[in-house]
């Protein structure tokens, strides 16, 4: 039998039991984080962030629940222009300031940087979809082009599994235990990819971060949060834009994905037919979205 074991191999590993290889394979190295730098915002609360690329146009990129930049930033590697990643308040170096924290405050912070950064684009992931529909939904007009990835949450609170997944988050990194933690952060893998040399350099850099810079305890209060009170305060938006949902993916219901779609008035939705896109489908999903910015 084969599966996840914590801690990896002394040899990079990852070693199995059983029948079949087991000397060691040091699969490819996460590579070095690049260096951010936190900005001030208008509304007080310094982010981290990360400027990359030149020119025009500008896009800004917003990140997951208990993500951050290093996960979001292979979604912008075919766009072109220069490209703006943060952390959302509570993620990474950026601040923490009092709660509890509502939408409303995730958009301010990704309005300010996209307003600093002269963004006239924008990508959300999941937590950072969320953000991007609450801004919509006060600003209609405010991006040229949108792309909504894996949305979470829009009108209906985050379903339990997900609640429950950030809760266990929370915990080990209170605990301290980079085992316990190490078994939650494994849970984002796909089981084809858990104990191989690319999953055991995604689980490295990941423990890395957030055993550096932690996750502010507010952000459990979003969990039971929405962006919109109405699915169709965002009738107004009027920019092209491209949902994409995924079949099976617990955290995200494709469902949500959908409803969004058939809100926004210029929406396209693509639909993976398997959860773990990112792996399993990470060429097609790369140009699928740098063909749509571009455009």
């Amino acid at each position: 039998m084969r599966g996840f074991r914590w801690p990896p191999p002394p040899d990079g590993g990852p070693r199995t039991w059983g029948p079949g290889p087991s000397g060691p394979r040091t699969g490819r190295p996460a590579l070095p984080e690049p260096e951010t730098e936190l900005a001030a915002t208008p509304h007080g609360v310094h982010l981290e962030q990360l400027v990359t690329g030149a020119g025009d146009p500008v896009t800004v990129f917003a990140h997951g629940l208990g993500s951050g930049i290093a996960a979001t930033r292979p979604f912008g590697s075919g766009v072109t222009g220069r490209r703006l990643f943060f952390q959302f308040r509570g993620h990474g170096r950026s601040a923490a300031p009092p709660g509890p924290w509502s939408y409303h405050d995730l958009a301010r912070d990704l309005r300010a940087v996209a307003d600093q950064g002269l963004a006239t684009r924008a990508f959300g992931a999941s937590l950072g979809a969320g953000a991007l529909c609450r801004l919509l939904a006060d600003s209609p007009a405010r991006f040229d082009r949108l792309v909504f990835y894996l949305p979470a949450v829009l009108d209906r609170p985050r379903v339990d599994a997900a609640r429950r997944r950030l809760a266990a988050l929370l915990d080990a990194l209170g605990s301290g235990d980079v085992g316990q933690l190490a078994e939650v952060v494994q849970l984002e893998l796909p089981p084809a990819v858990r104990n191989t040399p690319s999953g055991w350099a995604y689980l490295r850099q990941r423990l890395d971060q957030l055993m550096r810079d932690g996750l502010a305890s507010g952000l459990a209060d979003l969990s039971g949060s929405v962006p919109v009170r109405d699915a169709k305060e965002l009738g107004e938006v009027a920019a092209p834009a491209l949902v994409i949902g995924c079949v099976g993916d617990e955290l995200h219901p494709v469902e949500v994905a959908e409803q969004l779609a058939a809100t926004l008035p210029q929406a396209t939705l693509h639909v993976y037919d398997r959860p773990g896109v990112l792996w399993a489908k990470r060429a097609d999903l790369r140009e699928r979205i740098s063909a749509f910015l571009n455009e």
